[in-house]
């Protein structure tokens, strides 16, 4: 009888699969990874062509021996770890560290872990693809390179402990551009004009929106230009001018990605990207469902295709035709492509997230998941069945109005109602997707008469960009082609765990810390601090997995220049090395004077004398200017996750400000105001006043 051998990754697969097998089938767990680069040195040998130095990962030597024991009783070996290129570089390992023989060695992947699946892929081995194997040492060893040869000068300058990564620091960059760009925003005034009407022989007003004169769009940018629109209301002549009625597809959303369900479940569950990734692979690798057994509940987690397999969608039409209606199931592979596909980096030609069966509804199964794993594939199932669906059909009801003045002031109005919900029975994506509702438009036609009832001039400032979430971060990295579906979450776990970025609430701030790595990496490795090139990294390793180059020319053109910079930097770091700063502060326990130290979340006082005394206290930076509530000197402060601002340092004044005030005072309103990059701006919110610094000469 033939004795047969699959290996996977995950201990949990392990149960699943093997009640999948019969007795001829041994299933046991590699664990992850059994090689890795050697933790105490750079790991490849720059002499002898970048040729990477593998050891076994300490702690796994037992685990081993147990595999190869295995192995050796075997006829034929199947590696079953992950469908990418991270799991087919562990099989790769395996062959080596197992020491397997070529000749009863096999590959095979499964995008779901389902009884069909895993025999069906058990009918198909093939051999390991060293393209995928090559792309992911590449992307190993660039890694290696950054983070060996830059974190060692990152200690130098600011404090042990910190790294640097090539994605996570282009991540980091993004997120440091747009606290720049909040910071150095200026507000600009703009009002809106609303107008109460009320049609002839009708007791409901309806509340039209002022659009512009004639055909031109025209937005009020102050409060005479406002008013004076209101005055000429006051004697106009206002009729209903246009009724236009018409109909609108609104298209169903396209199945999950990675990307995009790391973005809806922080939407909608309030997941880290982290949290979603640990329940989505809970549901990938099994769930004991009651009298079926071990089985997954999704496809493969990992991936940036929308790509649905004609089976899938097959089962997905005939159980929406039953359920809902044959109206409702689309027809044909949805249309549609994103971001990563739209530019080609679709990874190993993976499905998009999914159910493994579309009959195996979230009701169906509850009783068999935690509230978490039912909030996620209650998620996952709903956006599979809505993408499989026909669209939802608007009728839309749009209203021009023209008041006769001086000149033709033009309102618009509308509204909507949905007249076939087609997707949207099962799936609504975001908010807003509601139909408006303004009633009276109906009734209303071309030449009706309408007289004015109110008039209501509001002013508005432009807000700044908004701060990134973990979401929007996601979708960032993904539409600018840095990094891929597997290290979105691990990235922003890093930036959060080394407090080069805070969470406050959803949103994400660089700490003093993130700013002073991300300045270094911007002045001391430019090209790898780029966005642009750090995409352009993830086209060349595509390159590699696809077999149209070789992943060491990668390395041999990226590493000299990296080498090169670090010796600059080396030589420039030295000479501004940041000693310790003395204060007249004295030590409480000791009497000396305390120096200022750099710590996770800023500057600290620490007594010089440790570790005799290892007294410390915070650090109060004065800001160099009076608190504008009470003149009390400013202080700059940090908040309980590390992000700046300023406060008064009068305990019994409340004064706080994100922006650092100015002494100066506002010529127009008399408020106080802040510095935003190199422009003043009146922090009184129905102001607007702003102004170019003047800089001392």
């Amino acid at each position: 009888m033939a004795n047969n051998l699959v290996i996977v990754e995950s201990p949990t697969k392990v149960r699943t699969i093997s009640k999948f097998l019969n007795k001829n089938y041994k299933v046991v767990a590699s664990v992850g990874h059994v090689r890795d680069l050697p933790k105490s040195q750079l790991g490849f040998d720059v002499e002898h062509d970048y040729e990477p130095k593998y050891i076994t990962i300490r702690g796994k030597g037992e685990l081993l021996a147990a595999l190869r024991k295995d192995a050796k009783k075997a006829d034929k070996i199947y590696l079953a770890t992950d469908p990418d290129r991270e799991g087919e570089a562990i099989s790769w390992h395996l062959m080596s560290a197992l020491n397997l023989d070529p000749k009863k060695s096999f590959r095979i992947t499964f995008n779901e872990i389902t009884k069909n699946a895993v025999k069906e892929a058990m009918k198909h081995p093939r051999q390991i693809d060293m393209d995928m194997v090559d792309a992911q040492q590449a992307r190993r060893i660039l890694d290696r390179m950054v983070g060996y040869r830059i974190s060692p000068l990152l200690w130098t300058k600011i404090k042990k402990g910190l790294s640097a990564g090539r994605v996570q620091s282009a991540a980091l960059r993004i997120i440091a551009d747009r606290e720049a760009e909040i910071s150095n925003f200026v507000p600009r005034e703009y009002w809106t004009i609303e107008a109460d009407l009320l049609p002839e022989k009708a007791k409901k007003c309806l509340t039209a929106q002022y659009h512009g004169i004639g055909s031109s769009r025209e937005q009020p940018e102050n409060e005479e230009r406002a008013n004076a629109i209101a005055r000429a209301l006051a004697h106009a002549d206002i009729s209903v001018t246009e009724v236009k009625k018409g109909e609108k597809l609104r298209k169903a959303p396209l199945p999950f990605t990675t990307s995009t369900l790391q973005q809806e479940a922080a939407r909608a569950l309030n997941f880290s990207t982290q949290k979603t990734m640990r329940v989505a692979q809970q549901l990938y690798e099994g769930v004991d469902l009651k009298g079926k057994g071990v089985e997954g509940l999704i496809t493969y987690l990992r991936t940036d295709s929308t790509r649905i397999s004609a089976e899938a969608s097959a089962a997905a039409a005939a159980y929406i035709g039953k359920q809902y209606g044959p109206e409702y199931a689309a027809e044909g592979e949805k249309a549609g492509k994103t971001a990563a596909e739209s530019s080609a980096r679709i990874q190993d030609a993976h499905e998009a997230i999914r159910p493994t069966d579309i009959s195996r509804t979230p009701e169906s199964v509850k009783n068999a998941l935690s509230k978490e794993q039912l909030r996620l594939y209650t998620l996952i199932w709903k956006r599979f069945v809505g993408s499989r669906m026909t669209p939802a059909r608007i009728e839309t009801l749009q209203i021009r109005i023209t008041a006769k003045a001086d000149v033709d002031y033009l309102f618009t109005t509308g509204t909507t109602r949905t007249i076939f919900e087609g997707y949207r029975a099962v799936y609504r994506e975001s908010e807003g997707e509601e139909d408006p509702k303004v009633s009276g438009l109906t009734t209303l036609k071309e030449g009706t008469k309408l007289s004015l009832e109110a008039v209501h001039p509001t002013q508005h400032f432009t807000q700044p960009p908004a701060h990134f979430t973990e979401a929007t971060l996601v979708h960032a990295l993904e539409e600018k082609g840095i990094g891929r579906p597997s290290t979105y979450a691990p990235t922003i776990s890093t930036l959060l765990a080394r407090h080069y970025v805070t969470k406050e609430g959803r949103s994400l701030y660089v700490t003093e810390l993130g700013d002073a790595v991300n300045a270094i990496m911007k002045s001391s490795f430019p090209e790898i601090d780029d966005i642009g090139f750090t995409a352009n990294m993830e086209s060349l390793l595509d390159m590699v997995a696809e077999g149209q180059m070789d992943w060491k020319d990668i390395v041999r053109n990226f590493y000299p220049d990296l080498d090169r910079e670090v010796q600059e930097a080396e030589g420039t770091l030295s000479k501004i090395k940041i000693a310790d700063e003395e204060t007249d502060v004295r030590c409480d326990k000791c009497g000396r004077n305390m120096v200022i130290k750099y710590g996770p979340y800023g500057k600290f006082l620490a007594c010089p004398g440790f570790p005799e005394c290892h007294n410390t206290m915070p650090f109060y930076e004065k800001a160099g200017v009076s608190c504008p509530k009470c003149g009390s000197e400013l202080i700059v402060r940090r908040s309980r996750k590390g992000r700046r601002f300023y406060g008064c340092e009068n305990p019994e004044c409340d004064f706080i400000s994100w922006a650092k005030p100015s002494e100066k005072r506002c010529p127009k309103c008399g408020g106080w105001m802040a510095h935003k990059g190199e422009t003043l701006v009146c922090q009184n919110s129905t102001c607007g006043y702003s102004c170019t610094e003047e800089k001392d000469s």
